[in-house]
């Protein structure tokens, strides 16, 4: 499942981080550094052209917390200064059941970002959501590809621009080990199987580690896993078929998908490399299923690009670092298929100071902005991957730039809140406690909305 990042924000515990910029127009506050603290003033040529305000405030609410939300201020933080818009940030772990109790209730924030299209087109079911102004649609027709663009799309009307990304689907690993003890990395899906058994018969540590537990989203990264193996098995026509419901849930190339998934994850042998049988994935947390890996309990572990900051502070994520990653490979040797997920940014209101705002979110200078400070990427064509801060990071940007990569978004964030938030999570619940697929499938298909 999204994660943009969205999925990896989904914690057990309920919290809010509840963040403001108060910061005045250009000349106001900031000095140039002069050794007692104070930042350098902003460059505000840039921003002339969304106006100047006084006393505006534009509220933000997201899924983004701690110190992504950090990063995230950081990026209007210049736009904020230029403009004198105060943009008061709150991030929520609740915010997927949450912003549709403010939207319902008459109080919906300014701008909200979404981590699923599937949870947009139901908040602009509900009437509250605005279609993007004309400048924020033209920046993203200049900006995306039409997929991108169809993502914030509901009904034919623009509504959302993409804001973040993530790809799904790495397989982490650590170099050192698999140079020490001869391991190639697979270049298709049965090589990672053989891989697998081979891990396991040497003995030393299991072949993965894997958590999927996520408070009330416990499930999710099970969904990654079914998805790679869908798109990359049956191919991307089976994989929007799935999607769009032209194909039934329990279709038996989805079947086929999970099997191929349970091979692993619910053999004992393979798994869980440092927390116990293949059950125990449900109640080891996704931020920290990967640890093993740098412990020397497991080899592998799927997570999405956003794992590189779940990883301890001081870990270096290279080639021939602690940590590095490869594709889940395809069924062929060369396979260019990939998942992934992202944000959308949406207004309820289309006050001057939101316009513009919500405008700037949509440029190259926003993403530029927020990918250089670290533990981001974007789809962005205008965005810099010289500016990444890891190697992994410049290397999505690129697949994602790719004009061959064939990129497909998260299913379960595409699917109707019914099934891709709530069945596809509890049902990856009961298939790893030991469930039978078709059972699993059957109920899944049931939920879908008629």
């Amino acid at each position: 499942m999204a994660t943009i990042r969205t999925k990896k924000t989904l914690l057990p515990l309920a919290a809010l981080s509840v963040l403001t910029l108060a910061l005045s127009a250009c000349g106001g506050g900031s000095t140039d550094d002069d050794g007692g603290g104070n930042e350098p003033a902003a460059d505000c040529a840039a921003y002339e052209t969304y106006g100047t305000f006084e006393d505006a405030e534009v509220s933000a609410y997201s899924t983004i917390v701690d110190v992504e939300a950090e990063r995230l201020e950081g990026a209007w933080a210049d736009f904020s200064e230029c403009t004198g818009i105060e943009v008061v940030y709150e991030g929520s772990r609740e915010f997927e059941t949450q912003i549709g109790v403010r939207s319902q209730g008459g109080t919906p924030p300014d701008i909200a970002i979404f981590p699923q299209p599937g949870l947009l087109a139901a908040e602009v079911a509900g009437g509250s959501v605005l279609p993007a102004p004309a400048e924020v649609e033209a920046l993203v027709d200049e900006n995306w590809s039409e997929d991108w663009k169809g993502y914030g799309t509901v009904d034919d009307v623009f509504y959302a621009a993409p804001m973040l990304a993530s790809i799904k689907g790495y397989v982490w690993y650590d170099p050192a080990t698999f140079e020490e003890k001869g391991w190639a990395i697979p270049e298709t899906l049965d090589e990672m199987m053989t891989l697998t058994e081979e891990i396991a018969a040497e003995g030393t540590m299991k072949p993965w580690c894997a958590g999927f537990e996520s408070g009330e989203a416990t499930g999710w990264p099970g969904t990654d896993w079914v998805e790679d193996y869908v798109l990359r098995q049956a191919g991307p026509e089976v994989y929007d078929q799935w999607i769009a419901h032209d194909i039934p849930f329990d279709d038996p190339q989805i079947s086929e998908a999970f099997d191929a998934v349970g091979d692993i994850l619910k053999n004992d042998d393979y798994v869980n490399g440092g927390f116990g049988d293949s059950r125990s994935i449900l109640s080891t947390p996704h931020p920290d299923a990967g640890q093993p890996v740098l412990d020397g309990a497991c080899a592998m572990h799927h997570q999405a690009s956003f794992q590189a900051s779940n990883w301890p502070e001081g870990t270096t994520v290279a080639e021939d670092g602690d940590v590095w990653a490869f594709i889940t490979p395809g069924v062929e040797a060369g396979a260019n298929a990939v998942t992934g997920g992202g944000e959308f940014v949406a207004a309820y209101a289309d006050r001057p100071e939101v316009v513009a705002l919500q405008t700037y979110m949509a440029t190259g200078e926003f993403a530029n902005a927020r990918v250089e400070q670290g533990g981001a990427i974007s789809a962005n064509l205008q965005l810099d991957p010289a500016l990444a801060t890891s190697d992994l990071d410049r290397q999505s940007i690129e697949l994602l730039q790719s004009e061959e990569t064939v990129f497909r978004f998260d299913a379960s964030d595409l699917m109707p809140g019914a099934v891709g938030s709530n069945s596809f999570w509890s049902g990856i619940v009961e298939w790893i406690n030991g469930s039978e697929t078709a059972e699993v499938l059957d109920t899944i298909e049931s939920s879908w909305p008629q």
